[in-house]
């Protein structure tokens, strides 16, 4: 599951993976920014999907949209269980998400690790000097300074909802 973003986010990401300044998005950036975030297709896939070389942001936009509001999981290459649906699907997407930020797979997520994928992502400034404690730290129930799945789910469902 990918969560869903600001049209500013998916802004900032597009021209970051924009990287001529051409207002294109190539299918080889596009897949890469896919595997990043641990949404895998073959390029065949991709280009069957996108049915043309490159994207623009209008075009972007409408690809998030579909990818994000599927009902499959593709995150590390697992496939939802047919007919799941309901909680166990958010609940699947949600254990899925989790692990792309648990770098580390130690079943928490730390300030470095979320600052780590947000800035992967496009969607954290490194110049800012800024770290990602207060926003673990404003979900962090029992204030270990990381996050457990507990914790990061109630954070999702409430950006989520």
């Amino acid at each position: 599951m990918m969560s869903r973003l600001g049209t500013r986010d998916l802004r900032r990401i597009f021209e970051n993976l924009d990287k001529n300044s051409d207002g294109q998005v190539s299918l080889e950036e596009l897949n890469w920014l896919l595997d990043k975030i641990g949404v895998h297709y073959s390029m065949d896939e991709l280009e069957l999907s996108i049915g043309k070389p490159s994207l623009d942001f209008d075009e972007f936009l409408y690809f998030y949209d579909s990818i994000s509001s599927e009902g499959t999981a593709r995150s590390g290459g697992l496939e939802s269980p047919e007919g799941n649906e309901g909680d166990g699907d958010q609940e699947t997407d949600l254990a899925e998400a989790f692990r792309v930020f648990d770098l580390n797979d130690d079943g928490f997520i730390s300030s470095e690790e979320l600052q780590s994928v947000l800035s992967r992502l496009g969607l954290w400034d490194e110049r800012s000097g800024r770290d990602c404690s207060s926003m673990i730290r404003a979900y962090d129930t029992n204030s270990d300074g990381r996050l457990d799945f507990e914790e990061f789910k109630s954070m999702m469902l409430i950006t989520i909802s």
